[in-house]
């Protein structure tokens, strides 16, 4: 796949993201395609259920986001994206927290996604029950809203 194809990839990727569609987001991944928040203390998950579980634990419980898109730019197998995404709680919380997301693709599937962005935002505005759940990996209860 060239560079055009590559980005289209990652454009429905995104797309499938912020519909929530976390299982489908998942099988754009290779079998150990590697998904990483790198401001994170965890080495992140590796292929398409594992890349899943991740989304559904993080992203869940949060009543909203949405997506802003900034610059995509493709070279070669390299997608990189420069955009922010607002998270609002159902507890009243809210963040806008700049990315730059790098998606490496071979073969048509995403073999290294890691996404860049800054722990001080988001532990800053992210409410404590949250931290909680996905600290516990999804063993502690949400709120109920």
């Amino acid at each position: 796949m060239g560079a055009a194809e590559n980005r289209q990839l990652v454009e429905r990727f995104w797309q499938d993201l912020y519909r929530r569609d976390f299982d489908k987001v998942g099988s754009y991944f290779a079998p150990d395609g590697h998904y990483r928040d790198v401001p994170a203390p965890d080495e992140g998950a590796f292929g398409p259920e594992q890349v899943a579980a991740r989304l559904r634990l993080g992203l869940g419980p949060i009543r909203e986001y949405h997506h802003r898109l900034k610059h995509v730019v493709a070279e070669g197998d390299l997608v990189v994206t420069e955009h922010a995404e607002e998270w609002r709680w159902h507890t009243g919380e809210s963040v806008v927290l700049p990315f730059v997301s790098i998606h490496e693709i071979r073969g048509g599937r995403i073999v290294r996604w890691w996404d860049y962005w800054d722990m001080g935002t988001l532990m800053g505005a992210a409410p404590a029950w949250w931290i909680e759940y996905v600290m516990s990996g999804g063993t502690t209860a949400v709120p109920p809203g």
